[in-house]
């Protein structure tokens, strides 16, 4: 961990963000399960799922097949997405000091870069599970699972390392069970929620952080 009184070069530093409840202000695939499942059978998976029976693949790609689901009304949705107030102005932060910033998810790369593009953020690096479309039919990948490992159906912590060169200060932020694993990485962690909690239990160095503001601040009066 950082000396949080030392201040932070930035041609070292590197930026981790998850998405879902971190960058936007919601779950995106949970706000889906609401809108667009055709029973309650996801309810089951996600039970399945937190207490640890079943991996996240499992549990997304049994959730997909229970909705009702096209481009043209999952295109409809995302528009209503709404990113953490101060997102822009931290990525600004990051651009003008040249600091390479990354997302990390658990979540769809058609659904985060759709997000991304319809708030006019076009150059942020998204690593995610896939998602398209063809004929009417969902097609998933899972280009970034572990095989060796069944909780997450993106190994967060294979990108952050392969990203990340040597000697380098990893700033995460995240609040979900995938970030627990990439956390331990890094040298600053923000963490809320699900991470925090995490945090707390094992005893490790994080910051708590409500909203985006706190990374700001946090990255204005550390960095040189």
């Amino acid at each position: 961990m950082v000396d949080k009184n030392n201040r932070l070069d930035p041609k070292k530093c590197i930026v981790f963000f998850d998405f879902d409840n971190t960058i936007a202000t919601c779950d995106v695939f949970d706000n889906m399960l609401l809108l667009f499942s055709k029973d309650d059978r996801w309810v089951e998976l996600e039970k399945r799922w937190k207490s640890g029976r079943i991996g996240s693949k499992t549990c997304l790609e049994g959730q997909l097949r229970g909705m009702d689901l096209s481009n043209k009304t999952l295109d409809a949705y995302l528009p209503k997405i709404k990113l953490d107030p101060y997102f822009k102005q931290v990525y600004k932060f990051l651009q003008a000091k040249k600091i390479k910033a990354f997302v990390l998810s658990d979540n769809y790369d058609y659904i985060i870069n759709r997000v991304l593009k319809i708030n006019r953020i076009n150059k942020l690096k998204v690593y995610a599970n896939k998602l398209r479309f063809s004929k009417g039919e969902v097609i998933t990948e899972y280009p970034f699972k572990d095989k060796d490992c069944q909780i997450c159906a993106h190994c967060k912590t294979k990108n952050l390392l392969e990203k990340a060169p040597k000697n380098s200060t990893i700033i995460y932020v995240g609040d979900g069970e995938s970030d627990a694993c990439p956390a331990k990485y890094a040298q600053v962690v923000f963490a809320k929620d699900h991470l925090l909690r995490h945090l707390k239990e094992s005893k490790l160095d994080y910051m708590a952080f409500n909203n985006l503001k706190d990374v700001l601040i946090y990255l204005k009066r550390k960095l040189i």
